[in-house]
């Protein structure tokens, strides 16, 4: 086991999931950033949170999801921001599936889908962000020398030292 985790070339197979997630996330925040009115109607809709937290989340959430989409892109604090990808990837699917579960006929919210037929939320979509927490999770359990910043500066420091 010890040895799978070592493999050099971990930070090469983690590296396209990066990119992948940063694109993920990025495309998702863009339009909650620039419409959080919208994106606050999608979060009242699934009909979890308390009405007054509503508003703080559909402020909040999309600019962490830029955030870990661009330290993914850099790789920069790669295992913290796929770690940060993992904790909203757990969130949303458990509001999916509460959602599912209430029998609520609605968009995901996850794109901007200003229709439901573009975006419903279905197991179908359960599943895709489970093979997202999937790759997340691979970088964040076997990505220890990562592509980016964090190798760059974690080997200048060497240097230094």
């Amino acid at each position: 086991m010890r040895r799978m985790l070592l493999w050099p070339g971990h930070a090469w197979v983690a590296l396209p999931a990066r990119l992948y997630l940063a694109w993920v996330f990025i495309y998702a925040c863009i339009h909650k950033i620039a419409h959080p009115s919208a994106f606050a109607m999608d979060i009242a809709t699934y009909d979890i949170l308390p009405l007054s937290l509503v508003n703080p989340m559909a402020i909040i959430l999309p600019w962490i999801e830029l955030v870990a989409g661009v330290l993914l892109v850099i790789g920069w604090r790669v295992r913290a921001s796929a770690l940060s990808v993992c904790g909203m990837m757990v969130m949303f699917i458990i509001a999916i599936a509460i959602a599912l579960a209430k029998g609520l006929d609605m968009s995901c919210g996850c794109f901007a889908s200003q229709a439901m037929d573009e975006d419903p939320i279905g197991w179908l979509t359960v599943m895709r962000d489970l093979g997202w927490l999937a790759l997340a999770g691979y970088v964040v359990f076997f990505d220890r020398n990562p592509l980016g910043l964090d190798r760059w500066s974690s080997g200048r420091s060497k240097a230094n030292a």
